[in-house]
C-alpha cells in the first residue's frame, strides 16, 4: 500500500517535468525511502526537490513515518534505461559485453534495441610491416550489455 502510493506519486512528478525520468525506487523496511532520477538535459537540484517535495508533501507522518532521500544518477554511474543511452549519443562508453569483450567507443546512436560505437584503432597492416590506424564500428544489443559507463575525459 505504502510502496503503491509513493510509486503513484512519483510517477506524477515525472508526469509534471517529463523530461525527468525515474531510474530506481528502494524502500527499506522502516520506510526509507529512496529515489534515484535522471534527466534528458540532466538533473538540478530544483529537479530533485521537486520531486521530493511532490512525494513528501503527500504523505501524512502520522499515519506512516518515513525518510526520503532523491538524488541524481553519479556521472559513472552505469547505464540502466534505453533514454540514458540516447541522451549521451556523442559521448565515449566503456561497454563490457555478455561475451566478455570490453568496448571503449563514441556513442554514435542509440535505438530502442541497439546502440552502435566506433573507435580508431591500430592494426597490422594488410601488406608490410608497421601498423595502420582503422576506424572501427560495432552494433551491440542492449541484451547484449553486461554493463555500460559514460567515461569522463578532461
Amino acid at each position: 500500500m505504502f510502496r503503491n502510493k509513493v510509486t503513484q506519486l512519483l510517477q506524477e512528478a515525472m508526469d509534471e517535468n517529463p523530461s525527468l525520468f525515474l531510474i530506481s525506487l528502494d524502500i527499506q523496511g522502516n520506510n526509507e525511502i529512496k529515489v534515484t532520477i535522471d534527466g534528458d538535459h540532466g538533473v538540478t537540484v530544483q529537479d530533485c526537490i521537486a520531486v521530493s517535495r511532490k512525494v513528501e508533501h503527500n504523505l501524512d507522518r502520522e499515519e506512516e513515518d518515513f525518510a526520503l532521500e532523491v538524488m541524481s544518477v553519479g556521472a559513472t554511474t552505469p547505464l540502466q534505461q534505453v533514454r540514458q543511452y540516447k541522451k549521451n549519443i556523442g559521448r565515449t562508453l566503456e561497454v563490457k559485453t555478455e561475451a566478455g569483450a570490453k568496448i571503449e567507443g563514441i556513442l554514435e546512436a542509440a535505438t530502442d534495441t541497439e546502440v552502435t560505437l566506433t573507435w580508431k584503432a591500430r592494426e597490422p597492416k594488410p601488406v608490410g610491416k608497421g601498423k595502420v590506424t582503422v576506424q572501427k564500428t560495432e552494433t551491440i544489443s542492449y541484451e547484449n550489455i553486461v554493463q555500460a559507463k559514460v567515461i569522463i575525459k578532461f
